[in-house]
């Protein structure tokens, strides 16, 4: 028999994106699998009934704390199946995908956790967001095994190997760099998508709040940070050099990288801690449809 899979949705002001994401979900779950939890945290608009009215077969907990973390813990706390599903409103995905990857984990000897392949859609952003992604499809942590983004998927094993969510920006960094990369698998098979900023001034302001959390995870998780670094720097300059009609936007790559690490800086210096921050063109392209 199939095994059940619980989804958690944190949800922070997505009433004008949640309701077809939920929707789009439910349509594809022919098989009836999907535990679906959205968790509504410190909402100033209609997000938990809007996810309520968009199926009865979702469930949704609406918590006076405006936090992904204490989102995701009480999404865990009302979920009751494993595998489990974290995903982020603003993607793209079917309950297929995600049965997918969920059937691959919990046996003997099968990684503990994982996700479909991660795909950018570009459509409509600006020409310098399109050629940084040009360059990032041939990173390291684009090409191996990387969970996150948006999306992964542990079984009840993996998810054992932690308590309580830590309260980090980067929690999907610290669910990925839990397992070491041969106990997470990308099933190439399937996908699901994530709308790249359409401005590269939100995209810069994304990339200094993940530049930001991936350098308090270093900092409060050493042991876990041991990915990555120089090799991979030198690994993307090899693949990019053989291609001269990447060397332009590797000039872009450069400055989004380069100016995210400045901001960043700028703030740890200052003792003023990087706020929670998310791109808004891309849901408002996303509502306009």
């Amino acid at each position: 028999m199939s095994k059940r899979v619980s989804v958690v949705i944190p949800a922070h002001d997505e009433a004008a994106v949640i309701g077809q994401f939920l929707r789009a979900l439910v349509a594809s779950d022919i098989q009836e699998r999907l535990e679906i939890v959205v968790v509504a945290n410190g909402c100033a608009d209609d997000t938990a009934r809007v996810a309520a009215a968009a199926s009865p077969r979702v469930t949704v907990v609406d918590i006076a704390t405006p936090s992904k973390v204490a989102a995701l813990n009480a999404g865990d706390a009302a979920a009751t199946a494993f595998p489990r599903a974290y995903l982020d409103a603003d993607i793209a995905i079917t309950a297929e995908a995600i049965c997918a990857v969920a059937d691959r984990l919990g046996e003997e000897g099968v990684p503990y956790a994982g996700a479909p392949r991660l795909d950018i859609d570009t459509a409509g952003a600006s020409l310098p967001v399109r050629l940084y992604y040009r360059v990032w499809a041939l990173s390291d942590y684009r090409r191996r095994e990387m969970i996150g983004s948006g999306l992964y998927i542990v079984s009840a094993a993996g998810r054992a190997r932690w308590g309580l969510f830590p309260n980090l920006i980067a929690d999907d960094l610290y669910a990925q760099r839990v397992f070491d990369p041969d106990e997470r698998i990308v099933a190439e098979d399937h996908v699901f998508t994530m709308r790249a900023p359409l401005t590269f001034r939100s995209f810069l302001r994304r990339q200094t709040r993940i530049v930001a959390g991936n350098r308090e995870f270093s900092d409060r998780f050493p042991e876990l940070d041991r990915e990555g670094g120089a090799r991979s720097t030198w690994a993307l300059v090899g693949r990019v050099a053989v291609r001269p009609a990447l060397w332009g936007a590797a000039f872009v790559y450069l400055a989004a990288n380069v100016i995210p690490r400045y901001r960043a800086a700028r703030l740890r210096a200052r003792g003023v801690s990087q706020s929670w921050n998310r791109d808004q063109t891309s849901r408002d392209a996303v509502a306009r449809r």
